[in-house]
């Protein structure tokens, strides 16, 4: 995760405020044969903001407009790509289509929002489209016949940089957002695409899921529990996020995977394992290598040590990474109320195993 930024953060636009902006523009050049430009959309809080044009394109029966994504401060791996809407008549009856162009995913797998095939516009983007677009329509609100395609160059590179592939999303983005807008370091993206993995596990009907801190972790639990990609989620420093959801949509069983210092965080009951969030507590390392009978001499070492992964380095063959290991799942167990299966395996910085919670 990116270091946040000193100072005051800037907000930014989510791909489906932008895409609506894109759609109400491209209507209004395919009706009246002008683009507004700056074209002004109501977001579902009701903000009304303004956005510049990058592209404008006329052709017969239909319009184009592209629109670069500011995401503000966030970190976002779209931020200054172009969203593009084309807009042209459909056949009649057929109200509001929603078409994935180029670098925009389509679903392959069940559990998410929309059903296999769709074009991956998530549904508040939909409405959000839909709305503005019977806002322009007048009194009556009925936009009429109309096919809406999305796309965003480049957007397939972008995809492989996101959670799409293992979701089940292919060839490119998903055009996402609940309320429009971006707040820097919210986070809310990457605890979303942990939720919708968690859907798309259940939907598979998978018994056995793992959800590790890193890359690292990932690896090794993955090899070690010989699980499907679609089985491992990428729970990063968001504990709490994956474990609270898991509580209302359980499944059979959990791994939990990770290094041995933010698992031992979550040990001492923190759910948000990032290092600006939450800390080591080498005194209470300290005091575990003295439980399982290391001697003063170490204890004194441990309590004196920069890092978790130095107390783990002196510990020798004490047991710490497995009784780090059984107090993680304690705090996992508390959450999830006992309703799923829970393990633990906790790695060292090469990747070698070096506790679990069943020992």
């Amino acid at each position: 995760m990116e270091r946040k930024p000193d100072g005051p953060l800037r907000r930014g636009w989510t791909t489906g405020a932008c895409a609506t902006a894109a759609t109400r523009a491209a209507h209004t050049a395919l009706t009246t044969g002008a683009f507004p430009d700056p074209v002004t959309i109501t977001l579902p809080g009701g903000q009304r903001p303004a956005f510049a044009l990058a592209r404008e394109e006329r052709g017969p029966g239909y319009a184009l407009a592209g629109i670069i994504k500011d995401a503000g401060d966030d970190p976002d791996v779209t931020h200054m790509a172009e969203v593009v809407a084309r807009v042209e008549r459909g056949a009649p009856g057929t109200g509001i289509r929603f078409l994935a162009g180029s670098g925009v995913g389509t679903i392959t797998k069940p559990g998410l929002p929309l059903p296999v095939g769709e074009p991956a516009i998530n549904p508040v983007p939909r409405r959000m489209m839909q709305e503005t677009l019977a806002e322009a329509a007048g009194a009556d609100g009925d936009p009429g016949d109309l096919r809406i395609e999305i796309s965003v160059p480049g957007g397939e590179a972008l995809a492989t940089r996101t959670w799409n592939p293992r979701l089940g999303i292919v060839g490119g983005l998903s055009i996402l957002g609940t309320t429009g807008i971006v707040v820097p370091y919210s986070c809310s993206a990457w605890i979303h695409s942990i939720h919708r993995g968690i859907d798309v596990a259940r939907a598979a009907n998978l018994t056995h899921v793992a959800a590790c801190t890193g890359s690292t972790s990932e690896r090794m639990v993955q090899a070690l529990c010989k699980l499907p990609d679609h089985a491992m989620l990428d729970m990063g420093d968001f504990a709490g996020g994956l474990l609270k959801y898991l509580r209302k949509h359980p499944l059979p069983k959990l791994t939990i995977g990770g290094g041995f210092a933010k698992i031992s965080k979550l040990a001492l009951g923190h759910l948000d394992l990032h290092s600006g969030r939450s800390q080591v507590d080498l005194d209470w390392l300290a005091d575990q290598v003295g439980a399982l009978g290391g001697g003063a001499a170490l204890v004194d070492a441990c309590r004196r040590a920069n890092t978790a992964s130095e107390v783990l380095s002196l510990s020798g063959d004490l047991p710490l990474g497995d009784l780090v290991a059984n107090r993680a799942r304690n705090t996992a167990n508390e959450v999830l109320l006992g309703s799923i299966q829970v393990d633990v395996l906790v790695f060292d910085r090469q990747g070698n195993l070096v506790g679990r919670s069943d020992g």
